[in-house]
């Protein structure tokens, strides 16, 4: 028996958004899913695109797996060693960031990624909806690092960086920079910024004459390393998830 839900009323979601922030696959391979019958909701086949669903209230059941509720949701912060990388699996084999969480049994995934030489706090979870808008550019959720760089900036280089410095023909947005502390010829920068692109932190610190020599991530979402050791991770809090979730809009 197949089922059309045409509600879209309350806390109703269209079923592929449901599962691809769950986690489970990509919006058009849920799609795919769905066409082929391999969804259901409350125990009925559901074959209809744009059909709809409550994520909290309804079952949905893909390929036989529940959809996580956000009853279900675990939010986890790792302290990322250097030489793991920001993955499920590495295909050539590496070391990913799942083998430090071997214990975890709820499948999660990491928000956003750090560096495979780049080391600290790391977020990670199976709330999709979370992890989306926290990663949004347009919610500018803050993320503060401890950078090591080769020479010593001085404040015009400073400067620079907090008016934020032009690359690919586009200006990078301010960034709250200050020395932290200096080691012979080089120094530790306490670096906070809104923009988490891809090696963001080591092209702007070159384009001021200053490349990166260690990189690690202190601070996400509010959410800190203190007492948590290298390759540890500990589960959230109820207030901190509370904390984190405050930071970006309910909807949207």
């Amino acid at each position: 028996m197949t089922l059309t839900l045409n509600d879209s009323g309350g806390m109703k979601i269209r079923l592929q958004k449901i599962i691809a922030q769950a986690g489970m696959t990509s919006r058009r391979q849920a799609e795919q899913w769905i066409t082929e019958g391999k969804v259901t909701v409350n125990g009925k086949v559901v074959t209809k695109l744009g059909s709809v669903a409550d994520p909290v209230e309804d079952s949905i059941m893909v390929r036989r797996r529940a959809v996580p509720t956000s009853r279900d949701f675990i939010y986890i912060i790792l302290n990322k060693p250097r030489g793991y990388l920001t993955a499920e699996r590495d295909e050539r084999g590496g070391r990913t960031v799942m083998d430090l969480l071997k214990k975890v049994k709820t499948r999660v995934f990491p928000v956003g990624r750090l560096d495979y030489n780049t080391d600290g706090l790391l977020l990670l979870t199976n709330d999709g909806v979370l992890a989306e808008k926290l990663l949004a550019p347009k919610n500018k959720v803050r993320r503060s690092y401890r950078v090591k760089v080769r020479g010593i900036p001085d404040e015009k280089d400073l400067n620079r960086l907090r008016k934020g410095v032009t690359l690919d023909n586009r200006a990078t947005s301010p960034v709250e920079v200050k020395i932290y502390r200096e080691t012979g010829k080089n120094c530790f920068l306490d670096m906070t910024l809104v923009e988490g692109k891809n090696r963001h932190i080591k092209k702007i610190c070159e384009k001021v004459g200053h490349p990166v020599i260690r990189l690690k991530r202190t601070e996400f979402a509010k959410l800190n390393l203190i007492d948590l050791p290298d390759g540890a991770y500990r589960f959230l809090t109820p207030q901190e998830v509370r904390s984190v979730r405050s930071m970006v809009p309910r909807d949207g």
